[in-house]
């Protein structure tokens, strides 16, 4: 069994409110006070769990109640908060959005779900730079909504100036719901964006060290920091289901893609790929020339390839290489970025040539939770395999493929390319409550490899591993 302790939910009232900015730099000011913070983000989201582990020094982990499933909220949350003194759980969008399926799948994916589900306490952040006494409406609203979540506390952000603080804190007087801070306009405190949202870390990391260091900084100045602590310790403890690992299925060596042009992989991924008995070697496919030694599975996950485009096409050494040991079985699993990494082109530009398709950055944000129904043999699962997972794009294939049984909230259709050793679409999974998928390509695999064995296999392998 595992156990949560202390831990708090903050939420905006819509997106862009600047609940990452207040999420992250209580993270920061707590580390930085000696605290061992652990950090979740409720959602799919790949780029502000970045920040989270960077403020954290913690890896960070996402709460989907959707992908997971609802059972398993309490699980994963105890598992991000294994040995830390408070768990910070930032929101998705608005603190009642969510993107469900509706009828029997039950979970919306909300952050007042997910709040519920852990019976944390949340505090609201709240875009008060147009508004007085109208905040203790919008604030009554958001606060007797759902009475199974409890909007425990305020942040007040973009206040314009000291005398308008003292207008919003008297209207909110009334509500049984305390101001915890009070944010100053400030555009040093606002995060610089791209069309996915926030920039990755691992794309400007020692100005993402010094932002970091700011936001630390006025949230101490503006906000009442070990009253928030007091705030999550409210937090009744509880005890929570154990968390599966996966199996042990075989032994592989699998390469996985990372660099600033894949830096979109769940922590929950790599640990089930582990479980199940991989070696996990990671490589930079901008700067590599060849996969790393002995390697007998691929995984690229997301990122932003479009941005490093001219990087990994010039990389015409890797390209080769990824070409001739994916099309000579090497068992692959790609997703999103990684697709398009595979695909003959990307805006013209000659790559991977694994998958038969060219890809284009478009204009028009492909979003949404999908359910998934395989329909060709894949290491990831065979015909009739359910899968969970999302989708987030700005890119299209032409042709999209014919793996995958696509059903999003408002359309169906097919997509992805497949093989008995490879899976390639723009579907992520999760695999935090469902280690099935990570089992099987561990297993696919090492069965490649056990058949590969002959006279070149010491050299195929690489030198022996320890153990």
């Amino acid at each position: 069994m595992g156990e949560l302790g202390a831990r708090l939910v903050v939420a905006g009232t819509h997106s862009g409110v600047g609940k990452t900015t207040v999420a992250t730099g209580l993270m920061s000011a707590l580390a930085r006070r000696g605290v061992a913070v652990a950090s979740a983000k409720v959602g799919p989201d790949f780029i502000d769990p970045g920040y989270h582990a960077l403020a954290t020094g913690r890896p960070a982990r996402n709460l989907d109640a959707w992908i997971c499933g609802a059972p398993t909220i309490a699980s994963l949350a105890a598992r991000a908060a294994a040995s830390a003194d408070v768990l910070v759980v930032e929101g998705v969008m608005g603190l009642f959005d969510g993107a469900s399926f509706g009828g029997d799948d039950g979970a919306l994916g909300s952050t007042a779900e997910a709040a519920a589900l852990l019976d944390a306490p949340v505090v609201l952040v709240v875009d008060a730079a147009a508004m007085s006494t109208s905040v203790a409406a919008l604030v009554h609203g958001y606060a007797s909504f759902d009475r199974g979540v409890r909007v425990a506390g305020v942040v007040l952000n973009r206040v314009g100036s000291p005398g308008h603080e003292v207008l919003l804190r008297e209207a909110l007087e009334p509500l049984d719901v305390s101001v915890y801070g009070a944010l100053p306009r400030d555009d040093a405190l606002g995060w610089r964006e791209r069309h996915l949202g926030l920039v990755p870390v691992v794309e400007h990391r020692a100005e993402v060290d010094r932002s970091l260091a700011a936001l630390a900084a006025a949230i101490e100045r503006h906000c009442d920091v070990p009253g928030l602590m007091t705030l999550a310790r409210s937090a009744p403890r509880r005890r929570a289901p154990a968390h599966a690992p996966a199996r042990p299925s075989g032994s592989a060596r699998v390469a996985v893609a990372g660099g600033p042009a894949f830096s979109f992989a769940y922590p929950d991924n790599l640990e089930r790929l582990e479980e199940a008995g991989a070696e996990l070697v990671v490589f930079d496919p901008a700067r590599d020339t060849v996969l790393p030694d002995g390697v007998d599975a691929l995984y690229a996950g997301g990122g932003f390839p479009e941005v490093f485009l001219e990087t990994l096409a010039a990389n015409t050494p890797l390209l080769a290489d990824v070409r001739r040991r994916v099309t000579s079985g090497l068992v692959t699993w790609a997703e999103c970025g990684g697709l398009l990494w595979l695909a003959r082109s990307l805006d013209e530009r000659p790559l991977a040539g694994v998958v038969p398709a060219a890809g284009h950055m478009t204009g028009r944000l492909t979003l949404g939770y999908r359910r998934a129904r395989v329909l060709v043999p894949t290491p990831v699962g065979g015909p009739g395999t359910q899968l969970r997972g999302h989708e987030f794009h700005y890119s299209v294939l032409d042709p999209a493929g014919d793996a995958l049984d696509l059903e999003g909230r408002f359309g169906a259709g097919r997509a992805g390319f497949a093989t008995s050793t490879l899976l390639a679409s723009y579907l992520h999974l999760h695999l935090g409550a469902d280690p099935a998928p990570a089992e099987r390509l561990v297993a696919a695999a090492s069965q490649v490899r056990t058949r590969s064995r002959g006279p070149d296999a010491a050299a195929r392998l690489g030198p022996p591993r320890p153990g």
